[in-house]
């Protein structure tokens, strides 16, 4: 057995840094700070209607 072999089987650790690698990958192509419109795309969230009333 190789102790340098460290296999990820966790898909939702998988997940997380598949979208770490995406925003690192976008933040190097850009000449300027991600906004937060941006960071939203790359993460696929997708932003929640607010009906003006404080939670």
């Amino acid at each position: 057995m190789d102790p340098f072999d460290v296999r990820l089987e966790d898909s939702e650790l998988l997940d997380e840094v598949e979208l770490t690698a995406n925003l690192i990958v976008a933040a190097n192509q850009s000449e300027a700070p991600l906004s937060i419109t941006e960071i939203d795309q790359i993460l696929g969230v997708v932003p929640q209607p607010r009906d003006g009333r404080d939670t």
